[in-house]
């Protein structure tokens, strides 16, 4: 951070301060923060706890002090009190699944609730040219955890994935897609 400005990371469910090293909610403190929403009480509330400021960024604060942002809390799943995250989960599937030169999103995800674990990842694509199954399966042969592993009925096709105006995936849109369908 800039002089005056300091950076931390918290456990993004309890607001515990987390060892220098460990990824976690980042927070940001100095006179660059806001003072919170004008006449919004309830938000500012939310994302500004005694002068930090939540910034919605997972992050790394190294021993150094450099920051390292690995996501965003709204792209990351809460699964059996893990996180998981998503972006890393569309890298492995856009790796396994694209053409030639695509460079089109074919596969993004998201989460729905689920009683058991809290969330239930969900893949919504457009043509993968392989079965759920298939993907799952090359998952595994990754090695990643069992969490990151979406179920084979987890998988929602569509003509094309939601995107905004500015050409971005649509997350909002990506998350009203799925849970309509589960």
């Amino acid at each position: 951070p800039i002089p005056g400005v300091t950076a931390k990371t918290v456990d993004p469910d309890t607001f515990e301060d987390l060892p220098i090293g460990t990824p976690g909610m980042l927070l940001i403190k100095g006179p660059n923060v806001m003072q919170g929403y004008m006449d919004d009480d309830a938000k500012t509330s939310e994302v500004v706890k005694e002068g930090w400021y939540v910034t919605g960024d997972i992050a790394i604060v190294d021993q150094q002090g450099f920051i390292k942002i690995t996501g965003r809390q709204s792209r990351f799943s809460k699964i059996g009190g893990e996180m998981v995250p998503h972006i890393n989960i569309e890298e492995a599937i856009q790796d396994f699944v694209e053409g030639e030169d695509d460079e089109n999103i074919r596969a993004a995800v998201t989460a729905v609730s689920d009683e058991r674990k809290g969330e239930r990842l969900i893949v919504v694509h457009s043509d993968l040219d392989h079965t759920a199954q298939e993907v799952c399966d090359h998952l595994k042969s990754l090695g990643l955890p069992n969490l990151w592993i979406p179920s084979p009925d987890s998988f929602l096709q569509v003509e094309q994935l939601p995107v905004l105006g500015t050409g971005k995936l649509d997350l909002k849109g990506l998350t009203e897609l799925a849970k309509d369908h589960f």
